[in-house]
């Protein structure tokens, strides 16, 4: 153990250093929902509802947008590693312009999707009160996807704590207009739903207006920034942008859906399975975006070795990523295990739901290893510009494989909400292991064409 942590070392505090800021980042991404949902919840049910609707609509576009932006990194990480610092700029523009324009697309969607839930069957009430949630969240992406553009280049160049330190203090904005608005404080009129909507907008707007500020404006970047320009805009680079995006994107959207279907599935078994079920998501998705943290570290430092043609370094600093995430997601599976019941106390005093979802938990603790290995080999396989495979891989592993092998289990041989949570486990296995000996395949033929030469 003493000769592999020798071996590794280096690469663990580099990796560290990167990650601990994009993991704080990305919960912000989870603690605006569950702040709105906090802030609202004690105003009564059906605005708990209304917000719960909203942001499970609106997160899977948020996802597609995060996946979109995440094209720009590996290709700034590999420009970087190549000294071609002036060509980051020209590819900072076309990023832009790609992701605004997809803001611009999913906020006529998330509109659409709102003027359209009670076709959705939900209750009239909820749907009134969703609809102007949804308003909100639509105007706040945007400025959402501005941010997740400056961000996504910051951080391909190494620069990941400035990213942190904007969404830090944008969550903080963010809770405490939220209770002004929503509580009427100051004199100012109870505004409810739409407080909570105002609130999470103002915050978007305010962090994408800020992170912009900091690239474009910071000394640091400015050699970086000589070929930022609007100006020449070529069809190929937005081409090659959007060709490693948009796989990203549906990669995202694949899993995301997934566990949306099982909460299909699950709600067809019963309230109290549907309750626990959504209870066990959460803590799982906590966990998931912090080993998505370690995931963007990694594949910063493959695109930075990729780029400089080091391809022993590359598979070292990918190795480490393996190992930090897997203490990472044990320590989150010892946490499951030994609160498993303790853990949804926390949520809910109805003793049928916490008793169905500390069995939850016990399966979720399984696949916490599962979950950490196949995003950070998504991570690394992202830095080398591989893209494509993963993205089948994804869809087998979670909608030819999870999914169904859960309605079997679940529905089908009357196991319910467990055995759709075994199906969804056999999905993070094999999305795990085929990713893991993707990344080895390819790792391993660089290495070898690199002796050759």
């Amino acid at each position: 153990m003493k000769r592999l942590y020798t071996k590794y070392r280096s690469h663990y505090k580099d990796n560290f250093h990167l990650a601990y800021p994009v993991v704080i980042s990305q919960l912000g991404h989870t603690l605006v929902a569950l702040s709105d949902s906090i802030i609202i919840g004690h105003t009564g049910k059906v605005p708990l509802a209304a917000v719960s609707l909203g942001n499970s609509i609106f997160s899977v576009f948020m996802v597609t947008g995060i996946g979109m932006s995440y094209g720009l990194t590996p290709l700034i990480a590999q420009e970087n590693g190549r000294g071609n610092r002036q060509h980051c700029g020209h590819l900072l523009a076309h990023s832009l312009v790609i992701n605004l324009l997809t803001g611009i697309l999913l906020f006529g969607l998330i509109l659409l999707v709102g003027h359209n839930l009670e076709a959705m069957k939900q209750e009239a009430d909820v749907a009134q009160q969703a609809k102007i949630f949804l308003q909100y969240l639509a105007l706040s992406f945007i400025p959402l996807m501005m941010f997740l553009t400056f961000k996504q280049f910051a951080e391909g160049l190494g620069f990941t704590r400035q990213a942190m330190n904007i969404s830090i203090i944008g969550n903080g904005l963010n809770i405490l207009l939220g209770i002004t608005l929503v509580y009427g404080l100051f004199g100012l009129p109870r505004m409810g739903v739409a407080g909570v909507g105002i609130a999470t907008f103002t915050d978007r707007l305010l962090m994408g207006v800020t992170m912009g500020w900091y690239v474009l404006r910071s000394p640091r970047f400015k050699e970086y920034l000589s070929s930022f320009s609007f100006r020449q805009m070529k069809a190929a680079t937005l081409k090659k942008i959007a060709g490693l995006g948009t796989p990203v994107a549906l990669q995202y959207i694949f899993e995301v859906s997934a566990f949306s279907g099982a909460a299909i599935m699950v709600g067809w078994i019963g309230a109290a399975e549907l309750a626990a079920h959504q209870i066990a998501i959460s803590l799982a998705a906590m966990t998931y975006m912090m080993a998505s943290g370690i995931s963007a570290a990694a594949g910063i430092r493959s695109g930075n070795n990729f780029g400089r043609g080091n391809f022993t370094e590359l598979r070292h600093s990918a190795i480490a990523s393996y190992h930090m995430v897997l203490v990472l997601m044990g320590i989150a599976a010892l946490v499951f295990m030994l609160g498993n019941r303790l853990l949804p106390a926390m949520y809910i005093n109805d003793p049928a739901v916490i008793e169905i979802a500390s069995g939850l938990l016990l399966i979720a603790a399984f696949f916490q290893l599962f979950d950490g290995t196949q995003v950070v080999g998504l991570g690394v396989l992202r830095g080398l510009g591989d893209v494509k495979v993963p993205t089948i891989i994804t869809l087998l592993a979670y909608w030819v494989l999870g999914l169904p092998v859960g309605y079997w289990l679940g529905v089908q041989m009357g196991y319910g909400v467990e055995g759709i949570w075994w199906g969804l486990l056999l999905g993070l296995l094999g999305a795990s292991v085929l990713l893991f000996f993707r990344f080895q395949s390819i790792t391993r033929r660089m290495e070898q064409q690199a002796e050759k030469i």
